[in-house]
């Protein structure tokens, strides 16, 4: 079994789905898909903008009075991400690959690497939407893989699912 683990962004599309899938299509042995979406902390999200914007002793006790506001929050981020996590599961099994997936509060990067470990992943597949600022300097998730994982990693920009305007 090869072992490739996915770190998308948002949803494989169906583009997106057969573009992994024709990667591998020559491999002797059978390729096992581990698709991981990162989920974002609603609380922890808040807690950082607020201490960024100096405010912290403005509002941060009021943070206390929010907690069921920001576990609702937090239930629908987990939601979508877990439905996303699924669908792109789907897409792949759906082409005839063994898949499963997953989500994570943790890092990016950080759950890559404990999901590759786990795995025994032999290979990085990860699906971003362009993030220049971030690629310039060398800031993004691929080449922070790079410099952690000891597997190969290639980086492929999702495919838009939106259709062209007509000219």
């Amino acid at each position: 079994m090869y072992d490739v683990v996915l770190l998308v962004e948002q949803e494989l599309s169906e583009p997106d789905a057969k573009r992994v899938v024709a990667l591998h299509e020559d491999m002797p042995e059978q390729v096992r898909y581990h698709v991981l979406v990162p989920c974002h902390n609603a609380e922890a999200g808040v807690e950082a903008s607020i201490s960024a914007l100096g405010t912290a002793d403005l509002y941060g006790p009021g943070l206390a009075t929010q907690r069921q506001d920001l576990a609702e929050a937090q239930k629908a981020i987990d939601s979508e991400a877990k439905g996303c996590s699924g669908r792109s599961v789907q897409r792949l099994r759906e082409l005839g690959k063994a898949a499963e997936g997953g989500i994570s509060h943790e890092r990016p990067i950080d759950a890559l690497i404990a999901t590759v470990d786990a795995t025994k992943g032999q290979e990085v597949v990860i699906l971003t939407r362009p993030h220049v600022v971030a690629e310039f300097f060398q800031l993004d998730w691929t080449n922070s893989a790079r410099r952690h994982l000891k597997v190969p990693v290639l980086h492929l920009l999702e495919q838009s699912t939106e259709k062209e305007p007509a000219s």
